[in-house]
């Protein structure tokens, strides 16, 4: 395997490296997520029409660069570094792959829309009664003349409050089928009870009763595709965290320098020493992991899932191990808001279960190797 970024990946990673830095601060993104909107809609727009990085691996077709799985993964890394909150993740790697694999002119539509920042897409998959199982969907779509209703409940759809359409599951009598529903004009039906998520985004729990939506793609013939947008949004979502990781890492090391105990820093005990080092060697092996995850989006099926779920498995454990250690390390400040590693702690344990739990990935891994 080639892990040496192409000369234009190194030119998007740096770019946006920089756009970050100095337009992106945290307390900013903070109070929009607090108190604001939940997001800074400038700064979305700025990621379209100065940077491309919304469109940077969506088909030409559609106003994109047609870029693939590297492309996300070094944009997914630098936004986990800068804490970013807005739903790159979601909107531009789940929904754009499920309405790149659905077509239609709908589809190219509401993509183009995306690639300059005019939509937010957000996946309506999780239900109570069947959690992350999304092929056990309860909410049914029934025909209504040349359109179809949904009648349902959807918990915890990430980023719904903010978004202008939703992707929505739904079973139909060939099987489990992907709806788009509108939300330019909230439809009647629709029932949205939103929520600030303990990382500081935005999600929402939904009830639909006789909601309008439009087919995407072959009825019943949406799991496949919904299989590879989640395997997708994990390899995107652990690219995110390992660049949540670096920043973590190096905030901790810089603070262990600084800080004063017994009159030398606290970075010069061996103990404290030996628990970096570990925490670095968790941060390497993420990057591993990612690498063969983000190398194998495109292989058969069962190939990508053990690389998948494998990358999961080791970025959640990381995570788990790297967050807390910085917490630890920093004393009780580190959990304050005053400072960023607070904040970082929060995402790197909000990470650990989406597009599946660690626990639910090592299962997966450990069904699809044995023998």
């Amino acid at each position: 395997m080639d892990f040496t970024l192409t000369d234009e990946q190194d030119l998007l990673r740096d770019g946006l490296a920089k756009f970050l830095s100095s337009r992106y601060g945290l307390e900013s993104s903070r109070a929009a997520a607090k108190l604001g909107p939940g997001w800074q809609p400038a700064i979305w727009r700025a990621f379209a029409d100065e940077l491309g990085i919304l469109g940077a691996a969506l088909p030409e077709r559609v106003g994109g660069s047609g870029g693939g799985p590297v492309e996300v993964m070094v944009i997914a890394e630098e936004l986990g570094r800068a804490l970013v909150v807005e739903p790159y993740v979601d909107t531009v790697v789940v929904a754009g792959g499920l309405l790149q694999r659905a077509g239609g002119d709908d589809a190219d539509a509401l993509l183009e829309r995306i690639a300059r920042g005019e939509a937010i897409v957000s996946l309506a998959a999780t239900e109570a009664s069947s959690g992350d199982r999304w092929q056990d969907a309860a909410t049914t779509a029934v025909a209504d003349g040349p359109g179809w209703v949904l009648h349902g409940a959807k918990i915890a759809v990430p980023d719904a409050p903010v978004a202008t359409h939703l992707l929505v599951t739904a079973g139909t009598p060939s099987g489990l089928s992907l709806f788009l529903v509108d939300l330019a004009d909230p439809p009647a039906g629709l029932t949205m009870h939103a929520y600030r998520t303990i990382d500081d985004r935005r999600a929402a729990d939904l009830e639909l009763v006789g909601v309008p939506a439009i087919l995407l793609g072959a009825e019943g013939q949406a799991w496949d595709s919904l299989t590879r947008a989640r395997d997708e949004g994990a390899a995107a979502v652990a690219a995110e965290t390992v660049g949540c990781m670096h920043k973590v890492l190096a905030d901790t090391v810089e603070y262990c320098k600084q800080r004063q105990q017994f009159g030398t820093s606290i970075g010069s005990f061996q103990a404290l020493q030996h628990r970096m080092v570990d925490m670095h060697m968790e941060v390497e092996q993420s990057v591993a992991a990612v690498y063969l995850a983000v190398l194998n989006l495109d292989a058969d099926a069962a190939q990508r899932a053990r690389a998948v779920s494998a990358a999961k498995a080791t970025v959640g454990r990381a995570a788990r191990f790297v967050g807390q250690n910085a917490v630890q390390l920093h004393g009780g400040m580190g959990m304050t808001e005053e400072l960023a590693i607070g904040h970082y702690f929060k995402r790197l344990t909000a990470v650990q279960y989406e597009f599946g739990s660690t626990d639910s990935h090592i299962m997966r891994y450990a069904e699809l190797t044995r023998p």
